[in-house]
């Protein structure tokens, strides 16, 4: 069950940031929240707001059917888009990946002294980090998986169509989401709120889409304020 922390996340104003602040897609930025986004992000830096850790877990795939994709010890996962998306993958990477409470907590504080703009600006490049997270973690698992001759596909994540979000109980306890602190409310929020559960295929050949194609993909794609154009 591997862990890693510490991830390095070189946070700055990019368009990515931009895009989690509903600005993506060429947007024109007023310079006073040009100036509060950079004030806030030297903020994150300054008071380490950011706790960065993945853990995750292989596991062999043992059978597919329409419905559910079947795991080594008698684990499965019911999600129709899996077999789908993934008919020639040979293992399953399942991952959960945090920020940690810390920005978060900073979050609430802003919203409580009335500093809403605030608030939603560093929530905003929080969500940032949380990509920027994730995209180190692929590059460090595709390195691991590439000495045997295999890819990894794109991450898939509990709420996509075919992909149902009480899936996120199941995913916890198949990667090792307790050693990074992360764990489910009662009503299936994760906690810390800046966290993300996934699954990624590997085998010799998987498919990889722009973050425009996965935001198609996306059931909230007609309405979504950061969703990537094509």
């Amino acid at each position: 069950m591997p862990v890693i922390r510490d991830i390095p996340l070189s946070l700055k104003y990019t368009e990515e940031v931009l895009r989690r602040q509903g600005l993506g897609g060429g947007a024109r930025v007023r310079n006073e929240i040009k100036s509060l986004i950079l004030e806030l992000l030297a903020s994150v830096k300054k008071g380490h707001l950011l706790e960065p850790a993945v853990a995750y877990e292989y596991y062999p795939i043992t059978g597919m059917i329409p419905s559910q994709i079947s795991l080594g010890g008698d684990k499965a996962i019911q999600a129709p888009l899996l077999p789908a998306t993934f008919p020639e993958a040979k293992e399953l990477i399942v991952l959960v990946g945090t920020i940690g409470p810390k920005l978060e907590k900073q979050v609430t504080d802003y919203s409580k002294s009335g500093g809403a703009l605030r608030g939603m600006v560093l929530d905003g490049i929080g969500t940032a980090a949380v990509d920027m997270l994730i995209q180190e973690a692929l590059k460090s698992i595709a390195g691991e998986v590439s000495s045997r001759g295999y890819e990894i596909s794109s991450p898939v994540n509990p709420g996509m169509p075919g992909f149902p979000i009480t899936e996120q109980w199941n995913l916890l306890e198949l990667a090792p989401a307790q050693e990074i602190g992360v764990s489910l409310s009662s009503s299936g929020v994760l906690i810390p709120r800046k966290s993300t559960s996934m699954v990624i295929g590997i085998g010799p050949k998987m498919i990889r889409w722009t973050q425009a194609e996965v935001c198609q993909r996306c059931s909230l794609k007609e309405t979504c304020l950061y969703k990537v154009i094509p």
